[in-house]
């Protein structure tokens, strides 16, 4: 991390940040201002009005919520044993894992697709939760795996000499002191469950199964392609994001730093 001191320094600093944000901002603001054409607000209150619409977001919110509670649990356990266990090859069971990173959701459709047949999980939720869960471990490791790596070895120590185990310092100490990593974590693993398209549009086949990023697709018909309920639409699927995002900034911000420096 660096600081500038000059007045000259930070009057530059900001128009830099400035002019690498409004490409990310443009359009956000032209969905917005699209949302809010023709019938101003009457676009929000017609896509709220849609039969189903509700349910699309409970199915969201369920598949999102058990893809955090696998990613999180599974995360934590991995960098535990990465960072601070002296486990026989861990190194190469980490490099492994981080080889996922480079399989792309694509390429899985096909053996996740007879998978999902084969056990019965087709059309329902756990074919989403769990393809979602794995794809979203190994970079979610990588950023654990680093800030565990960052804590004292001599809190464990100290933890095994007033006699507790391995079990008692990952509850104790791992998930107390991880708490800003957790928060870039949940935040990543949010935007990826809850935005994700491929699966649910392959796994997802009955309208009452469907997630909330097919909004927009099914208000095509709904509204015979009225653009501006199918931008309310998306406005209203990225608002619990932007939420989520507001409501832990700062340990986000502070556990992604921590997280990607080792």
């Amino acid at each position: 991390m660096f600081e500038v001191r000059s007045l000259r320094g930070r009057i530059l600093l900001q128009i830099a940040i400035t002019l690498l944000v409004v490409p990310f901002l443009f359009p956000l603001v032209t969905m917005v201002q699209g949302s809010l054409a023709g019938d101003g607000w009457a676009n929000y209150e017609a896509v709220l009005r849609v039969p189903g619409l509700w349910r699309f977001f409970v199915n969201t919110v369920v598949i999102a919520a058990a893809v955090i509670v696998i990613v999180y649990v599974v995360t934590m356990l991995a960098a535990y044993g990465f960072g601070k266990l002296h486990l026989r090859g861990r190194e190469v069971y980490f490099w492994l894992l981080l080889a996922c990173l480079t399989l792309p959701e694509v390429v899985l459709l096909a053996p996740l697709f007879t998978t999902a047949q084969a056990l019965g999980f087709f059309d329902t939720y756990w074919a989403v939760i769990l393809p979602l869960a794995a794809l979203q471990v190994p970079f979610a490791v990588l950023l654990a795996r680093n800030f565990v790596h960052g804590i004292p070895d001599e809190l464990f120590e100290a933890s095994r000499v007033d006699g507790a185990n391995s079990i008692r310092g990952f509850i104790h100490l791992i998930i107390p002191l991880t708490r800003p990593i957790a928060a870039a974590i949940f935040i990543f693993t949010l935007i990826g469950a809850w935005n994700n398209y491929l699966f649910p549009l392959v796994f997802l086949q009955s309208t009452e199964m469907q997630t909330i990023t097919l909004v927009p697709q099914f208000f095509v018909g709904q509204f015979s392609n009225d653009q501006t309920k199918i931008l309310a639409s998306a406005v209203l699927t990225a608002i619990p994001e932007v939420i989520a995002y507001l409501c832990l900034q700062r340990l986000f911000e502070r556990g992604l730093a921590a997280g990607a420096i080792k």
